[in-house]
């Protein structure tokens, strides 16, 4: 099950080799958010998508019926099928399938509009699209419109895991032989007030409001917390075999997934790490992989107090004192939390660190934190062979994804 074509919108790109850049010359795309300001909100940085014009992709009337979680995600999957070159219309769309994920769809944001029009102009004024345009799974819905497929659909919707599970699932609807091909990823926008406020009256955003660009801080001693942000990323899956028949260009391989649950708190990691260490253990058996064929490692690392050491002490059961050779980068550190986006774009930055041999760094890791005590590649891009890597997303309710991505043989 290979990937033939990466697509993406992030706040440090309008697509894969402009993100791509921002993250091996480790550009931030925080930003101070003037109206959280206003607000008062403890919390004033986060992370957009900067000059995405919908109507680039989608016609205009059509995206205004549109959330913009989905336009994100229809952009993303555009651009995988524009960078697979596959001709959509000569392929049998039966074979082809869509799975999305996303941990909000546009819930928070459509719910607070729609409020805002109710009590303002009364509930003859609220929207007509409001119930569906905030359903998760009104991505995959429009991505299947949009290139009209027929096969295998559906959304995968566990919080922060959402992106990686759902490219899990679409490469286990290839193995059962389901698809020959699936658009795969996640996408999220959250950028309403409301969405804002929820995360900041828990004390899970950071407030490192003086200097945005470096309030995302995975792994170092100052870190203090998420910084919200949005995006999407969609690649497209296929079967080797139909790949190759079509001459496709392949970058990666999807060998092993495997899912596992924390049964810890609804918001705080296993401190141990144990249900994460799991997840990767049973990925790297998925894949037929040891400990010392894994050349690098995608971290969750969302830059809060518990869930980094957590990560850390999950990596070290899982890995041993292997642990301590492997090269680890966190790309949150540039993009921001996207939630359901992050995994499905963190599995884009796996395949392109196995195609180009460049490993993206971890920055704003000036004191790293004692408890986490790993090789983070701070701040600085490292040269080295990528063969085999290992993609973490561990979501709110401990559901946690792995995937391993490999060269393909």
């Amino acid at each position: 099950m290979v990937i033939t074509g990466l697509g993406a919108l992030t706040p440090i790109g309008l697509d894969v080799p402009s993100s791509w850049d921002s993250l091996i010359n480790g550009r931030s795309g925080t930003r101070f958010q003037q109206e959280a300001a206003d607000q008062g909100f403890p919390c004033q940085v986060a992370g957009r998508v900067q000059g995405f014009k919908p109507e680039e992709y989608i016609p205009a009337r059509e995206a205004r019926r549109m959330p913009r979680f989905a336009q994100l995600a229809v952009a993303a999957a555009a651009q995988a099928v524009r960078d697979a070159n596959l001709d959509m219309p000569g392929i049998d769309r039966e074979r082809v399938g869509v799975l999305m994920g996303t941990a909000f769809g546009s819930a928070m944001d459509e719910s607070q509009d729609a409020a805002k029009t109710l009590i303002e102009r009364g509930p003859m004024k609220v929207s007509p699209f409001y119930m569906v345009r905030l359903l998760p799974n009104m991505a995959a819905h429009h991505v299947s419109c949009y290139f009209d497929t027929k096969g295998y659909t559906s959304t995968v919707v566990v919080a922060c895991a959402s992106g990686t599970q759902a490219i899990g699932e679409a490469t286990e609807v290839l193995r059962r032989g389901h698809a020959d091909v699936m658009l795969a990823g996640g996408t999220e926008s959250q950028v309403s007030p409301l969405a804002l406020a929820s995360m900041s009256v828990i004390g899970g955003f950071s407030t490192h409001n003086a200097e945005p660009e470096k309030a995302s801080r995975p792994f170092d001693k100052n870190r203090d917390g998420i910084v919200g942000s949005e995006g999407a990323a969609v690649v497209v899956l296929e079967r080797l075999e139909h790949a190759e028949q079509r001459g496709a260009r392949i970058y990666a391989e999807v060998l092993g997934y495997a899912t596992s649950a924390d049964t810890s708190h609804v918001s705080h990691p296993d401190p141990e790490g144990r249900a994460s260490a799991r997840a990767m253990q049973w990925a790297m058996a998925d894949a037929g992989l040891s400990i010392d064929q894994i050349d690098y490692i995608s971290a969750h690392a969302t830059a809060t107090v518990q869930g980094d050491v957590a990560e850390t002490h999950a990596i070290k059961l899982a890995f041993g004192e292997r642990a301590y050779d492997i090269p680890i980068s966190a790309a949150k550190s540039m993009t921001g939390h996207m939630s359901g986006g992050s995994g499905a774009f963190e599995t884009v930055a796996c395949a392109k660190m196995i195609e180009t041999g460049i490993i993206h760094p971890t920055i704003n890791l000036d004191e790293p934190d004692p408890e986490c005590d790993l090789n983070y590649v701070p701040n600085e891009a490292r040269q080295a062979q990528v063969r085999h890597a290992l993609n973490n997303s561990f979501g709110f309710g401990g559901q946690n994804a792995c995937l391993v991505i490999g060269a393909l043989a």
